[in-house]
């Protein structure tokens, strides 16, 4: 079984900052219980990382959903479903743009 896109949207804005979500089904597994892969990133012309969001399962230290700074910090970030996580990075990439 194969993975299907659930959600997908990009766009680049006047400042040359953009940014690209996916999200894609996938079978369950130990690394993704909820069935669902996803990499939300906002970043700058040059392609530095601004804000991302994501829930790939290596990076110690951190929970399984988490999000990565400028600085390279990472945090967690709690997930309650991919609609509230969708609207909660489009929410946190506006705070970062009216910086």
């Amino acid at each position: 079984m194969g993975s299907t896109v659930i959600y997908e949207d990009q766009d680049t804005f006047d400042d040359g900052t953009r940014y690209e979500m996916i999200a894609t089904a996938i079978p369950k597994s130990d690394d993704y219980p909820e069935e669902v892969k996803y990499r939300f990133q906002y970043m700058a012309q040059d392609g530095r990382t601004l804000l991302r969001f994501d829930n790939y399962p290596n990076h110690p230290g951190v929970d399984h959903h988490h999000y990565h700074t400028p600085t390279g910090v990472y945090d967690d970030i709690e997930y309650t479903g991919l609609k509230a996580h969708v609207r909660q990075f489009y929410n946190e990439m506006d705070d970062r743009r009216e910086r």
